[in-house]
């Protein structure tokens, strides 16, 4: 029943999230080049499950709510996620291990020089199956995010856009 919770409150999050009209694109003077190849999903979930917004293999995927819509996280005023003192922009991602073992998420900016991304992995879900956790980018611009299991891992490639101050919510990291 607790996994069965937490899915729907991060289903929740994530059509709340995805607010914008299908096909609307954030404006022009704020997103990220056009350069950036976003990987599209391919339904896969580990456990045989088919979610078609996900992306991942038999061990380990981003989803079962998968990846963003048009493969772009969207931080805006009144959106999802939050913002660090230090600028960086933060947002919830759920991942589904088919291996045993805890999540590792790194992640590198594609089109300019800059930090890591870090992430947040909280405890409380066991060591198999669904896993919530917070993608921490430093800043707006394309992005390959890596999610490992043990050996098992995926890597996916997203735009980041942040429009105006981005969210309300500002917090910092523990």
């Amino acid at each position: 029943m607790r996994a069965k919770t937490h899915h729907l409150g991060f289903v929740v999050l994530l059509l709340t999230a995805a607010g914008h009209s299908e096909g609307a694109r954030p404006p022009a003077a704020v997103q990220a080049p056009a350069a950036c190849a976003v990987t599209k999903p391919n339904g896969i979930v580990p456990g045989g499950a088919h979610d078609a917004n996900s992306y991942g293999n038999a061990q380990v995927s981003v989803g079962p709510f998968g990846l963003w819509p048009d493969g772009t996280v969207v931080f805006k005023p009144g959106g999802a996620g939050f913002v660090t003192r230090d600028g960086s922009l933060g947002m919830k991602f759920g991942w589904t291990r088919g291996v045993r073992g805890p999540l590792r998420i790194e992640g590198r900016r594609l089109d300019a020089p800059g930090p890591p991304l870090r992430a947040e992995v909280p405890n409380g879900y066991g060591d198999l199956g669904f896993q919530a956790s917070s993608v921490i980018f430093p800043a707006p611009g394309c992005w390959e995010v890596t999610g490992r299991v043990g050996d098992a891992s995926v890597t996916f490639v997203t735009r980041v856009v942040k429009i105006g101050d981005g969210p309300a919510w500002r917090r910092d990291p523990q």
